[in-house]
């Protein structure tokens, strides 16, 4: 299965946010190892909140690597592996923020990087999911909570 981002994506729980849902559109990725969507329209109560246009942008992008990497083989001498390549995938979030009044927005950006080593997609993909599981749990449980830290910088 592919990366298949479909609309809308409902938001998870944020400080001054009801029910937040995002109506997105595929967009064009600025590399051809990328899927993006660009954010057209709000759901829920979210006062003050933008969508995307060309100098606010508001989109999510998927990128792979590009030139996947393999495991090479083992020294046949001592059975030992050189250096382990790693494949780095990434998520990328830019939205258009305001800093003051009567100003172009500047883009607030969020990456979120994976680097797998070459080899373990075939020998260990359950504790690759099992560690993208639990990322993905543990943002979704602390959404409000990092929205407040990124706000007030309270840990």
């Amino acid at each position: 299965m592919s990366i298949a981002i479909t609309s809308p994506i409902t938001g998870l729980a944020q400080t001054g946010l009801t029910s937040p849902t995002y109506t997105v559109a595929t967009d064009v990725a600025p590399d051809i190892n990328g899927k993006q969507v660009a954010v057209t329209a709000l759901g829920g109560t979210q006062t003050g909140v933008r969508t995307h246009a060309v100098s606010d942008p508001f989109t999510i992008t998927f990128f792979r690597p590009r030139t996947p990497k393999a495991l090479q083989s083992a020294n046949p001498v001592t059975g030992r592996f050189g250096t382990i390549p790693k494949n780095t995938y990434s998520i990328v979030l830019r939205k258009g923020v305001n800093y003051a009044a009567n100003q172009a927005p500047e883009v607030f950006l969020a990456r979120c990087t994976f680097e797998v080593p070459a080899g373990s997609d075939a020998y260990d993909s359950a504790n690759i999911r099992a560690g993208l599981s639990a990322l993905a749990g543990a943002i979704s449980q602390q959404s409000a909570g990092l929205g407040d830290l990124l706000i007030n910088n309270v840990i």
